[in-house]
């Protein structure tokens, strides 16, 4: 059985870059998230993917998004999605320009609507990506899969790699159909969640983001010494900046060259290593294959995949 749980406080929030641009030609209408504000302004909503705590979500891009401001004479919009899935139907439906995609968001938004990606963050540690990590408490008696039958899984959400399309991968390769496999399995909606559940007894195995995992750690010594990691994914891009192809030329140049340089401006430096940054470093499609490669081994369709946990 699945049981889908979400987390209100921990929904997922959006931040807007609004960058400033030339009037469509008189027989052109704007998309909604382009349209000008009473001052004239327009904007580029850009969305963020739930993957830790809405508040500290937004207040570790929150800097990002006030210096792209600054530097390219734009506005703030900010706009909340639910969960991980969200971010694909909301793209279209609510007029999105880019969005901070997870790996499998990306690739899933690459696949269906076909967005562009342009760069992403390189950590101070030097790191551009993260990997997925399969865990269970120490002191249980799970090493194997053989070991979670009739088990307890909490995955975070049906559209991240590190939270579902890992185990789903880690699963088919054993040949195992988790839905009947295990006793039971939910979606507990972030990686916190899902890291807290498992320490806490509230679920038998548990799938999450290293870098969200390592983070807790380093404030709670109790998750590296209570939890014993099973298993790990390759390594795929950290959450990266894509946008819509349709987006002007111009704009996407203006964007991507504002982030690819943020680490030459003093204040930018500044803002970038508060981040947990050295600077942004270009991305392509070609940097998300671990993630197509999986999906293709699972024998999911990525423009047909049924992301909604349910």
């Amino acid at each position: 059985m699945t049981i889908a749980r979400f987390h209100p406080a921990h929904g997922l929030l959006a931040c807007a870059l609004l960058l400033a641009t030339a009037c469509p030609r008189s027989n052109e209408v704007a998309p909604a998230s382009q349209a000008a504000d009473g001052n004239g302004a327009r904007t580029l909503v850009i969305g963020l993917i739930p993957e830790q705590n809405i508040f500290r979500q937004l207040e570790r891009y929150q800097s990002i998004a006030d210096f792209l401001s600054d530097q390219l004479g734009v506005k703030l919009r900010l706009t909340s999605l639910v969960r991980y899935g969200n971010i694909v139907d909301n793209f279209v439906s609510e007029d999105m320009d880019g969005a901070f995609f997870g790996s499998f968001t990306y690739a899933l938004a690459h696949a269906r609507i076909g967005v562009e990606v342009l760069a992403r963050p390189l950590s101070t540690n030097g790191a551009s990506t993260y990997h997925g990590l399969i865990f269970v408490r120490t002191d249980s008696k799970i090493r194997s899969v053989a070991d979670m039958a009739g088990k307890r899984f909490a995955f975070v959400d049906r559209a991240t790699m590190a939270g579902f399309l890992l185990p789903l991968h880690y699963f088919t390769q054993a040949g195992k159909d988790y839905r009947t496999f295990l006793r039971e399995s939910y979606f507990a909606g972030t990686h916190e969640d899902v890291i807290h559940d498992v320490l806490d007894g509230k679920a038998d195995i548990g799938a999450a983001k290293n870098t969200v995992f390592e983070r807790m750690a380093a404030a709670e010594p109790r998750i590296e010494s209570e939890l014993t990691i099973l298993d790990r994914s390759p390594e795929v891009p950290e959450n990266a900046l894509a946008v819509r192809a349709t987006l002007d030329p111009q704009l996407k140049l203006g964007l991507k060259r504002a982030l690819l340089t943020m680490h030459d401006d003093a204040r930018g430096k500044q803002l970038l290593q508060a981040f947990g940054a050295q600077r942004f470093i270009e991305t392509s499609d070609a940097d998300y294959q671990p993630i197509y490669r999986y999906a293709a081994d699972a024998k999911l369709d990525l423009a047909t995949y049924n992301y909604k946990n349910d």
